[in-house]
């Protein structure tokens, strides 16, 4: 049997993943990081990119695109906080082009500077994840 831990993905919106996997990849700032069980505690920032998480008795890995973020490991498992995180089964290209769009058309013709700026978020948003779509679909590792 093999060795796993508890892992947690998070976004600002909700949580992604909680479970146990074998190992993680991540995209570090100074570089892409492996984290496997026993892995010693570390605190490290996340640039965009794609996490791996491989789950036990699963041939594929769960993939997960991160805007940036942090990573912590301490002994009782490993911690993903990210800014904006999609998982890779929840992409729809399509889904998120027509939503950059209409936050687009409601920007031109905005009502409050509250409004605005919620709607901005939201462009920023579903432009990162076209974003990290197009790139997840040009090669995962690409980043």
């Amino acid at each position: 049997m093999a060795m796993t831990m508890h892992v947690d993905v998070v976004s600002i919106e909700a949580s992604l993943f909680s479970g146990r996997v074998e190992r993680v990849v991540a995209p570090a700032e100074m570089g892409e990081v492996g984290i496997y069980p026993g892995h010693a505690p570390l605190l490290a920032r996340l640039k965009p990119g794609v996490v791996r998480l491989k789950i036990p008795h699963q041939a594929q890995e769960n993939i997960v695109y991160v805007s940036g973020g942090m990573l912590e490991v301490q002994p009782g498992g490993v911690t993903i906080l990210a800014d904006i995180a999609i998982r890779e089964k929840d992409l729809e290209e399509g889904t998120l082009e027509d939503e950059r769009r209409k936050a687009e058309e409601t920007m031109q013709n905005r009502v409050t500077a509250a409004e605005y700026a919620r709607l901005e978020v939201e462009l920023t948003k579903a432009m990162m994840s076209l974003q990290g779509i197009q790139r997840l679909r040009h090669g995962k590792k690409g980043f």
